[in-house]
């Protein structure tokens, strides 16, 4: 009903001031806040408020008696929306849909915009530490490789056959989610062999003090147990996702986007071919598995 009113081309002035600051405070110590307290409608009211002030002004200034403060109004919820939640298209056909009024849509679509800074979304994402990739990358991404984007981190990785004395020193001394495993070919070269996942590694220490699952800080492992060695084969994925060290890192941005990745390696480029797999190879298996 208040939306429905300040929508209204001849609706009351007591949507003042003062109602458009107690709405605005009121979203900003609820946003981001453990309440079922959503940003759509107050979005609406605060644009709308807004907006109806700015159409007010227009009348009494201008002595424009014809001007319709209930226009102003659907402006201003549209653009407020527009630069708080980034909403483009779908906001353009929401407003269409709550007035009925085709005439006003090149209006609405002068008034939502998409620029400047990130939406209220994004930033609280952005401050909870959550990685949050957007839609395409950085124009700069595609002039740097995958090796120039990893090269001020160090890698740690763990060997096949681990103390886990060490195991739970690099997981102590770090907070990396994954961590590669490695072996050695009979000339000593490193091979990768597989990612093993911090909850994978950390499982074998802390199901046998706690069904209800503890951190490492927490585990308390005797000197015996200590010394033991433990085979982590049974527990990585023998067949991570690798790129190569010259690939763009643009490509890589859209691996992470298309496949829903947070762990990609990154190894020299590699020196022959072993196979070539095409989309009609992959049909080929699927008929073969189908007629047996």
């Amino acid at each position: 009903m208040v939306c429905d009113n300040l929508f209204l081309l001849d609706s009351l002035t007591s949507f003042n001031f003062h109602f458009q600051v107690m709405f605005y405070s009121l979203a900003v110590v609820t946003f981001g806040t453990a309440v079922p307290a959503g940003q759509f409608v107050p979005g609406i009211m605060i644009g709308s408020t807004y907006g109806r002030l700015v159409g007010m002004f227009v009348v009494n200034f201008y002595k424009k008696l014809n001007v319709e403060e209930g226009t102003y109004a659907l402006l201003g919820a549209a653009s407020f929306l527009g630069g708080s939640m980034r909403m483009t298209v779908s906001l353009c056909v929401i407003m269409v849909e709550i007035t009925n009024n085709l005439k006003l849509l090149p209006l609405i679509m002068l008034a939502v915009g998409d620029a400047f800074n990130e939406g209220l979304y994004e930033e609280q994402a952005r401050l909870r530490g959550i990685s949050l990739l957007e839609s395409r990358p950085k124009y700069f991404m595609r002039k740097m490789t995958a090796k120039e984007a990893c090269s001020s981190q160090k890698v740690v990785s763990l060997p096949r056959v681990v103390k886990v004395a060490d195991v739970v020193s690099i997981l102590r001394s770090n907070k990396h989610n994954g961590y590669p495993v490695v072996d050695y070919s009979r000339g000593g070269e490193t091979i990768i062999i597989g990612l093993i996942l911090r909850r994978h590694a950390a499982s074998e220490f802390v199901k046998p003090v706690s069904s209800k699952g503890m951190s490492v800080d927490e585990i308390q492992l005797d000197q015996e147990d200590l010394d033991m060695y433990i085979d982590l084969a049974p527990f990585l994925n023998p067949s991570p996702y690798i790129v190569p060290e010259d690939m763009s890192l643009a490509k890589v941005y859209n691996l992470f986007r298309q496949l829903g990745l947070r762990h990609i390696f990154v190894v020299p480029r590699a020196s022959r071919v072993i196979g070539l797999i095409t989309r009609k190879d992959l049909l080929r298996e699927r008929r073969k598995v189908h007629d047996q």
